[in-house]
């Protein structure tokens, strides 16, 4: 976006009516004391709003100056809090307070997984992350982001003379009655610092299988998933693909007094009622392998495993769901067919495995058409044309015919054959039947499918 150095200058939109500025596809950026400079649209009109000083600076799309001329009045309060911060004195007075809680409001209404704000050569940008996707959402003077890293830095129990180092920290924050918690991570870089915030909300997280946007027959397979008592169940999927949040329901699904359920991560996030959670901690020689290895001594009836990352946390997976568990893990992958290789590749028991192995759940994130304007972009979404995701999914049960092919090493072609004989229902089918159901677009799928 041409925008991302262009700091635009909110107090100057007094001298404009808002409705003729987004009617005329007008987005005013600065008044130099002689002309208001903005940008504009194919579409734009400057003659209409009939302002002899007006001149055209930069072209941006239709969507983004509608965007910027949205939500003026809380932009028009962040931007003079902003330079009211700047020129304070001390980093605890209400101004910068203020623009915090503002800010991180917008953040949660927009539901934004992540807050990244970063330095560039002449200003500070700060942007969303929204169903995947970053949207740059605030631009403000290059001065501002040492008050606001320094604010965000007391907030974490940083150490704000730190300039030169990467730091990790966290911190809660209560907004309107919800005490909501960040994760905080700064890095130095050449024009200043890079400084994101992770929304740590559970319910991002925490949805049942109903929620999770799976078409019917996934949903149908899922359900039978959480009947067995023993075997390997897999997610995969590239990072970003909704594979935790997968697992996550599946547990919920599962858990209840009369099972002890046990997990291995790194680390963990979210605490779920009743499940017994290990933290992955090197330093403290809680390695994913010492923990493997023990943890089977705690008699747990189901064991989610954060992901599958070497030989020996495979055998142990396989092991354990030998021997009357049931193991829920994730590894990375591209399909159900590239995650048997995966498994191959990892020198896997083909006895065990074949054995064990009892479902492979390969899924995507999709963008879903916003409801409220079908692709037009508006406020609710934005203006992108999408709001929220839902799953592609694939969902690969391992028959007998299956299990004697991973047994007898035959080769991915011939499974391919087998699962087209038997009517399998690939990611790329699942995302067709939601473009034919108005769910999502055809463009959407593909980009996705590709990853």
């Amino acid at each position: 976006m041409k925008i991302f150095d262009e700091i635009i200058d909110y107090t100057c939109f007094n001298q404009f009516n808002i409705n003729d500025l987004r009617d005329n596809l007008v987005l005013p950026i600065k008044y130099d004391g002689i002309y208001f400079k903005c940008f504009c649209c194919e579409e734009s009109n400057l003659i209409s709003l009939n302002v002899k000083e007006l001149v055209k600076k930069k072209s941006l799309k239709k969507e983004d100056i509608l965007f910027f001329l949205s939500d003026v009045e809380r932009r028009i309060k962040l931007f003079k809090l902003s330079k009211k911060a700047i020129n304070s004195e001390t980093i605890n007075d209400t101004f910068i307070e203020d623009f915090f809680y503002i800010l991180m409001k917008k953040a949660i209404e927009v539901r934004a997984s992540d807050i990244h704000i970063e330095s560039s050569n002449n200003s500070m940008v700060i942007r969303f992350r929204i169903d995947g996707s970053l949207k740059i959402f605030y631009i403000y003077e290059k001065e501002f982001l040492q008050v606001l890293s320094s604010y965000i830095k007391l907030l974490s129990k940083l150490d704000i003379t730190m300039l030169r180092l990467p730091m990790d920290g966290r911190f809660s924050l209560k907004i309107e009655e919800y005490k909501y918690d960040f994760r905080v991570s700064t890095v130095p870089t050449i024009d200043g610092e890079s400084i994101v915030l992770r929304v740590l909300d559970d319910t991002n997280i925490k949805k049942s299988i109903e929620e999770l946007g799976f078409s019917k027959n996934i949903y149908n397979e899922i359900e039978n998933i959480t009947k067995l008592s023993q075997g390997l169940i897999l997610i995969t999927g590239p990072t970003g693909s909704g594979k935790s949040t997968t697992l996550y329901s599946i547990l919920e699904k599962l858990n209840s007094q009369d099972k002890k359920i046990i997990t291995i991560e790194d680390p963990v996030e979210y605490k779920v009622n009743q499940v017994q959670q290990i933290s992955v901690n090197d330093e403290l020689e809680l390695s994913f392998d010492n923990i493997l290895r023990r943890v089977l001594r705690q008699d747990p009836d189901i064991l989610l495993i954060g992901e599958i990352r070497d030989v020996a946390s495979l055998n142990i997976a396989l092991q354990a769901s030998l021997t009357g568990h049931l193991v829920l893990a994730s590894i990375h992958a591209n399909n159900s067919l590239q995650t048997i290789a995966r498994l191959i590749d990892l020198k896997a028991n083909k006895y065990l495995l074949s054995t064990s192995l009892k479902y492979i759940i390969s899924q995507r994130l999709v963008l879903n058409i916003c409801k409220s304007c079908k692709k037009q972009g508006c406020q609710i979404c934005n203006f992108t044309g999408f709001y929220n995701r839902s799953s592609l999914a694939e969902v690969l049960k391992i028959d007998e015919n299956i299990s004697s092919f991973i047994l007898n090493s035959k080769s991915s072609e011939e499974i391919k054959e087998y699962l087209k004989a038997s009517s399998f229902k690939s990611m790329l089918d699942d995302g067709k039947q939601k473009v034919e159901e108005g769910i999502t677009s055809l463009e959407e799928v593909y980009k996705v499918i590709s990853l």
